[in-house]
């Protein structure tokens, strides 16, 4: 048994170093590309700056064609004034409605 357990702990501390080294290998590699990527962009931010067209000294007006009248609002619904008064009448008669009330809503209706 001694052979057994002095095997997996061989197998065990390989198997840790490479990942380790591994690792290791990753987090160069990430930073030789971040750095890579850095230069590139600053070598195309010089060349963009270098190469840069220049504005133009004169630009023609722009003639657009003139935007379209706006839609009409659509119409409000047609109220029949006379049915409604008929409704509000047969209520104040059927004591559903004080004058006050009737009145208020009778001007409401007349005054839109």
């Amino acid at each position: 048994m001694p052979g057994l357990v002095r095997g997996v702990a061989r197998t065990a501390a390989v198997v840790g170093t490479a990942g380790a080294v591994h690792h290791r290998q990753e987090k160069r590699w990430a930073a030789k590309d971040q750095q890579a990527a850095q230069a590139a962009a600053y070598q195309q931010q010089q060349y963009a700056q270098q190469y840069a067209p220049p504005p133009p000294q004169y630009a023609p007006p722009q003639y657009a064609e003139p935007a379209p009248p706006p839609a009409p609002a659509p119409a409000a619904p047609s109220v029949d004034l006379v049915a409604e008064l008929t409704k509000l009448s047969d209520l104040k008669a059927a004591g559903v409605l004080s004058d006050a009330e009737f009145e208020a809503a009778k001007a409401k209706l007349i005054n839109g």
